[in-house]
């Protein structure tokens, strides 16, 4: 099971905070300050008695992503646009959604600092607002967007899990067997089923893909994205970026590294049999004969990625896997014995990183032992602030990707319920 959400904790429902009012606060405490930092402006210059020209004073206003509802009636769109133009929001993009008696709106928006947006949506007729800070890939018109998910998708099957995230925002996404809803594949009918906050579609590895985003419905709209991109990874079936790179290692000869995928899996299952035991169990934390079952779900594209070290004779002589959880995407590694101590393993750490940070994963972690000094030196490596923590026995270490000063604040929050 893979789940792919922007906090740990998945379904939790966000905090239930006012992120414009505080932007508001913000922008009224920054103006303040600007008053009395000019409070004492030398006098202006003689002009005859005339003031001088004043210059248009450049405001300072941010970018919201925003959703409200509005009954579906002629004029109903026209009074909440002309309510945000009152309060000089600019509007960039509008999508529609019609629901029955009502239409759900989507804005994105250039606000001015000190704007109470949730006010002037409320003065307009919305109602049901929700709103997150947005950037500048934002900017980027609908179809565009779509179109760039659907060729992440269409090259990497591993990219799937992380396309529907960037379409669907923070989510829960899980991957199971269709049994678990206990009649099997027809469990989900072909054409997926919409239940407000949740969506079910047949996965094309099989089994059932749910999504659950508890904090806000989907829209029909929103579901038929999910859905053709799922079908658009059934139509193109199992497939893997192409291409290796060779690694030249410090006691001479050298590696090619390349993406695995399951149709590794008896190379895999060969280089595991060439393991010792102590290799194993540092790496799986338990009995040495379940390594091999871990195998087939490692492999798989829709639970991370894989990258494999290969010998010219075509032997795998090490694995790392970022496997997707949410913003704390985990990473481990393992090396067959002969090949330890020649940098296979910290080139694959730090290929591995790298996806990561691409994907936009905020952290990685690696749970490991602290004997485990190749795998701890690997993490040290990576020239990252780490978090250690020991559980149970078990080392946990975490790197962050991003600081805290870049890091993109939390979607998905509920700023106003009328």
């Amino acid at each position: 099971m893979f789940e792919v959400t922007n906090d740990r904790d998945g379904g939790r429902t966000p905090r239930r905070w006012n992120p414009l009012a505080r932007a508001a606060r913000r922008g009224e405490a920054l103006h303040a300050r600007r008053s009395r930092r000019h409070g004492h402006a030398p006098p202006a210059h003689d002009t005859g008695g005339a003031p001088p020209s004043p210059e248009p004073a450049a405001v300072e206003s941010a970018l919201w992503r925003m959703r409200t509802t509005v009954r579906d009636e002629p004029g109903a769109l026209a009074a909440l646009c002309t309510a945000l133009a009152e309060r000089r929001v600019d509007i960039l993009s509008l999508q529609t959604h019609p629901l029955g008696a009502h239409t759900v709106d989507e804005f994105l928006l250039r606000v001015p600092a000190g704007t109470d947006l949730a006010a002037a949506v409320a003065a307009g007729g919305g109602t049901d607002t929700w709103a997150e800070r947005a950037d500048a890939h934002d900017l980027v018109d609908g179809p565009t967007r779509i179109l760039g998910l659907a060729a992440r998708t269409a090259t990497d099957a591993a990219e799937l899990p992380l396309v529907l995230r960037q379409l669907l925002g923070r989510c829960t996404i899980r991957s199971q067997p269709a049994t678990a809803f206990g009649a099997g594949p027809a469990a989900v009918p072909p054409e997926g089923v919409l239940e407000e906050t949740v969506i079910r579609l047949r996965d094309p590895e099989g089994g059932v893909l749910t999504v659950e985003r508890p904090y806000l419905p989907f829209t029909p709209t929103e579901f038929a994205r999910a859905r053709a991109l799922v079908e658009l990874d059934a139509r193109l079936g199992p497939r893997v970026p192409g291409g290796r790179d060779l690694l030249a290692l410090s006691e001479g000869g050298h590696v090619s590294v390349r993406r695995a995928d399951t149709a590794d899996l008896d190379a895999a299952r060969s280089m595991h049999e060439r393991c010792s035991a102590e290799t194993l169990r540092r790496r799986y934390h338990g009995p040495v004969g379940d390594a091999s079952r871990y195998l087939n779900h490692l492999l798989s594209p829709r639970f991370g990625r894989t990258l494999a070290a290969q010998t010219a004779s075509g032997d795998i002589v090490a694995l790392g896997h970022l496997l997707w959880d949410g913003d704390e995407t985990e990473v481990a590694l393992i090396v067959e014995d002969a090949w330890q101590r020649r940098g296979i393993g910290a080139e694959l750490l730090s290929r591995l990183v790298g996806m990561a940070a691409e994907a936009g994963c905020a952290h990685v972690y690696a749970v490991t032992q602290a004997s485990n000094t190749g795998m701890v030196a690997a993490m040290r490596g990576l020239d990252l602030p780490l978090d250690y923590q020991v559980e149970e026995g078990t080392l946990v270490i975490t790197a962050r990707l991003t600081t805290p000063a870049t890091r993109a604040p939390e979607a998905g929050e509920r700023v106003a319920r009328h």
